[in-house]
């Protein structure tokens, strides 16, 4: 390695110990001296680097612009990156290009000033994230496929209306064209009758095979209240077969997501379905459950799912997170175990607490778009 200047040698040890690439720059981007993990990380030795561009290390699109960054800097004394950090794709000797964190750092009472930069490589990181995505995809479709498995008595029950309606309206038609003068608007207002009850199975079918298909993560920048407002249509033959109600306190104008709509909804669809078996035994009066949104500080949105049911027992919560633990007859124990895996595969949190007018309320955190924006 390069010797930084008047450098002790315990320093130059400290330097090539460090697991990170360090590296020293002037004012005008030339490299004056790197470390040994450096040298490994970008795969060139020290002779090879110092005296050349700090570009060396950069995409030809990023190099373009860190030229300015130095000559702003230089001008304005306007700190930008310096303290702070920021992802960047950097490049190898060999071309191949990786992510990194980059950290700047001025060094005190440098005149021109001189720079340090920390460069920390976050591929495997990235791996080990994405690898937590797929993961999360492939437990979300065994829990739909679950969850599923459950709702099929009301699956078939919400589909059985409009197919029976079909089947009236098209008995009525047939009736009507055998009489010596068929009345053609009345038959007409039955075939529109028939088309209606048509579109509407198609609708549920749509949706259903939206929420059990087999498909890869996908995240889109999503405004929550959409996505919680969607699952009325799922959850409205659960809500009728349990003679309960959903009231929405949505609060307007929250920060955006980026989310897996599909999973999310599946995470809340649980913690509805949840909510509802809570109300066995309840009265007419406390059969009502609440789903929610609400900001949390400046970089999270919370989702929250309340019931007035008996509560949550302590041995209960102490353990309802594990997988296959369950206390239904006939559960699986994957919902709430699945439902926190995708909230981490969102970098968020799953999680639940009594609620003063009893009951219990369980409640999924995102973060907001900036903030998943950074690591």
């Amino acid at each position: 390695m390069t010797h930084l200047s008047h450098a002790p040698e315990e320093l130059q040890a400290l330097l090539d110990a460090a697991v990170d690439a360090i590296i020293l720059i002037d004012h005008r981007g030339t490299i004056r001296s790197l470390n040994r993990s450096a040298e490994l990380l970008f795969g060139y030795d020290a002779p090879e680097a110092v005296g050349r561009n700090i570009s060396l290390f950069m995409p030809t699109d990023q190099a373009a612009l860190h030229d300015g960054y130095l000559q702003r800097y230089v001008a304005t004394r306007a700190p930008n990156v310096i303290g702070t950090g920021r992802d960047v794709t950097a490049q190898r000797k060999d071309g191949s290009q990786f992510p990194a964190r980059l950290s700047v750092g001025l060094v005190p009472d440098s005149e021109p000033p001189r720079f340090v930069g920390f460069v920390h490589d976050l591929t495997q990181r990235r791996e080990i994230e994405e690898d937590g995505r797929r993961t999360a995809g492939r437990l979300a479709q065994v829990a739909r496929f679950a969850a599923l498995g459950e709702m099929a008595a009301g699956i078939a029950h919400e589909l059985n209306q409009p197919l029976s309606a079909i089947a009236t309206y098209a008995q009525a038609c047939d009736r009507m064209l055998g009489a010596p003068a068929p009345d053609m608007p009345e038959i007409r207002d039955a075939l529109r009758q028939v088309t209606a009850q048509a579109l509407r199975a198609g609708e549920i079918i749509r949706k259903l095979r939206h929420l059990v298909g087999n498909r890869e993560t996908e995240r889109t920048d999503s405004d929550i209240n959409a996505v919680v407002e969607e699952l009325i249509t799922l959850a409205g033959t659960d809500l009728r077969h349990h003679h309960a109600t959903l009231d929405f306190e949505l609060t307007p104008a929250l920060a955006a997501v980026s989310i897996d709509r599909v999973q999310v909804q599946q995470v809340l669809l649980n913690l509805l379905r949840n909510a509802m078996e809570a109300l066995n035994g309840a009265t007419d009066t406390e059969r009502e459950i609440v789903i929610g949104t609400r900001a949390v500080d400046d970089d999270e949105v919370e989702v929250y799912v309340r019931d007035r049911g008996h509560g949550v027992p302590t041995d209960v919560a102490e353990r309802m997170f594990d997988p296959f633990f369950t206390t239904k007859r006939s559960g699986t124990g994957l919902g709430l175990a699945i439902s926190k895996t995708i909230a981490r595969a969102h970098r968020g949190t799953l999680g639940h607490r009594s609620h003063a007018l009893s009951g219990t309320e369980f409640f999924l955190r995102l973060p907001t778009l900036e903030k998943s924006s950074t690591p």
